[in-house]
């Protein structure tokens, strides 16, 4: 299992992918999942995955042997942030049913790779795509400016309550890290380190990036905070009135 997450804001884009694999308890690896791609002052792409670990690999390969080789076909030669996206669905697909006639399996569903791809070409509005396991894609809008790969439902409300497309950039950070404390607490199949990419609208510059491990002491301090804020408000909210539970 994974978490991935990414938000699209007016004034720019925060991602941030888990490193956790986990084939049972006594085999638990680290791996990335998120990966960047583009040109300097021309495009920037962030591209994350859930799923099959084989699959994503030879995807992210594959996409990247594609801009070593100079194919007239890339990632850095697409001509939208949805070209792009679609490239990365066939690619997908090809990766799939290859690995299905391979194995002799018609179903297939355990070569199943999920993917989120997220940037800005020059000269465009910065984007944010789902594409998901059949090869199409969807955009995130002002109304859902997120989404989410692999284990979401622990980390889904606190984003739920605290992100739209208006709020400020280091505020939908900060909401994303503790959806990633929220998701760690309730689910041991996803883990530390995470690999966070804030991107700034219009900048056209790779972000750096960080990868935040358990001697993180802003993360750390963030969650210990949170921690204690949940219990104070507890303690702070209504009692309830007499008689109420015999209602």
């Amino acid at each position: 299992m994974t978490y991935c997450a990414a938000i699209r804001l007016k004034d720019g884009m925060v991602f941030a992918s888990d490193t956790r694999t986990n084939a049972g308890v006594d085999h638990i690896s680290t791996f990335r999942k998120l990966y960047q791609y583009g040109i300097e002052g021309e495009r920037v792409m962030v591209l994350q995955t859930a799923g099959s670990l084989a699959t994503s690999q030879a995807v992210f390969t594959k996409l990247q042997n594609d801009i070593d080789q100079h194919y007239e076909s890339n990632l850095n030669t697409a001509l939208t942030l949805f070209d792009a996206a679609q490239m990365v669905g066939e690619c997908m697909r090809n990766v799939m049913n290859h690995a299905k006639q391979v194995a002799n399996d018609n179903d297939g569903s355990r070569f199943t790779s999920s993917f989120m791809l997220g940037g800005q070409i020059k000269g465009q509005p910065h984007e944010l795509y789902m594409i998901y396991p059949e090869g199409n894609c969807i955009r995130a809008t002002k109304d859902t400016p997120f989404f989410q790969l692999g284990e979401s439902k622990y980390g889904k409300p606190i984003l739920d309550r605290s992100v739209t497309y208006d709020t400020d950039i280091q505020h939908a950070a900060r909401a994303l890290m503790l959806s990633f404390d929220s998701t760690i607490h309730s689910n041991l199949s996803v883990g530390m380190p995470i690999d966070f990419v804030i991107y700034n609208s219009d900048s056209l510059e790779r972000p750096e990036g960080r990868r935040i491990d358990e001697s993180d002491d802003y993360f750390n301090e963030i969650r210990r905070q949170w921690s204690k804020s949940l219990r104070n408000i507890l303690v702070e909210l209504p009692e309830y009135p007499d008689n109420y539970w015999n209602k």
